[in-house]
């Protein structure tokens, strides 16, 4: 029983990463479109959220 509640928060983590990272290529698709400036995506939440999730581990790895 324990191995399938791990199974199933992988899963749940595995999607909303999914989700979260088709969202934001979606912004940069947008982006893209309008011909704005490359930094816009990450200005608005996906990219934000994105930002966390990719400089979050490395803070707590430095202040470790």
């Amino acid at each position: 029983m324990p191995q399938i509640v791990e199974i199933i928060k992988i899963i749940a983590v595995l999607a909303a990463a999914a989700t979260l990272g088709n969202w934001f290529l979606r912004e940069i698709k947008k982006s893209r479109d309008r011909r704005s400036p490359w930094y816009t995506p990450y200005i608005g939440l996906p990219g934000i959220l994105v930002l966390i999730a990719i400089l979050l581990p490395v803070f707590i790895y430095l202040l470790s």
